[in-house]
């Protein structure tokens, strides 16, 4: 079986030139040459910025709403009472609740992709904030996610929202479609998410603002983009 994965693997590098930085759309053709899975694979991109998280002013974190989805069937979790629960119920979350919705997911039971909040929730949500943290699920302000517009922010997540947020060493990652899309759709999911990128480029970071970019496939090898076109998009 290892023989079998490294042959694959080497199959797969040799359709890639390291040597070079890819355009979008050559990046996106060649995509299509290396599926390899049974399963339709994520379109992933990864970014590393110029900046220092450690300092408040350089820590990027938002989201997108992709303007073809993201291909996943997102379950939301929305915390909520009274009229605000039954905006998200009609606006078509998976699951609502308050203090039962505590009990489940301080029982182990996270049955969920992404977690809604009203504001006036979120003292409630406190006492889950270390299971829903490492996980990346705990509502934010800066998300969108805790809001008291919840039928527009689960919308947002049923039609394709990505949260993201730079790390210790100054990476991104994110899915922004499957394999499976048209290119075109892939394109422009993959302009919309550096654009928004771009825009939250922090006043403090100086220099060259994208300095490496690739994009892959969950099981294929890293394909290197032009980062110089990247931070073009605005």
């Amino acid at each position: 079986m290892a023989k079998k994965q490294t042959k694959r693997a080497e199959g797969l590098l040799a359709k890639i030139d390291k040597t070079k930085a890819y355009s979008v759309e050559e990046a996106v053709d060649l995509l299509g040459d290396l599926k390899s899975a049974k399963f339709d694979e994520t379109v992933e991109v990864a970014l590393n910025l110029n900046v220092d998280p450690r300092h408040a002013d350089q820590m990027i974190r938002g989201s997108v709403v992709l303007p073809n989805g993201t291909g996943k069937n997102v379950r939301v979790a929305v915390f909520a009472k009274d009229i605000k629960a039954d905006e998200a119920k009609a606006a078509g979350a998976d699951i609502v609740g308050t203090d039962d919705l505590i009990e489940q997911i301080q029982g182990g039971v996270i049955n969920f992709d992404m977690v809604i909040s009203t504001p006036d929730m979120m003292g409630v949500l406190g006492k889950v904030a270390r299971v829903l943290g490492p996980k990346g699920l705990m509502p934010n302000p800066k998300t969108g996610t805790v809001t008291m517009d919840v039928a527009t922010a689960v919308k947002n997540a049923k039609n394709g929202q990505v949260n993201f947020r730079v790390d210790k060493k100054g990476n991104i990652h994110a899915g922004i479609g499957k394999v499976s899309f048209d290119k075109q759709k892939i394109k422009e999911n993959l302009v919309a998410f550096v654009e928004t990128i771009n825009k939250a480029k922090p006043a403090a970071a100086k220099g060259k603002y994208i300095t490496n970019a690739a994009v892959s496939l969950t099981m294929s090898p890293s394909v290197k983009l032009n980062t110089l076109e990247l931070m073009d998009m605005k």
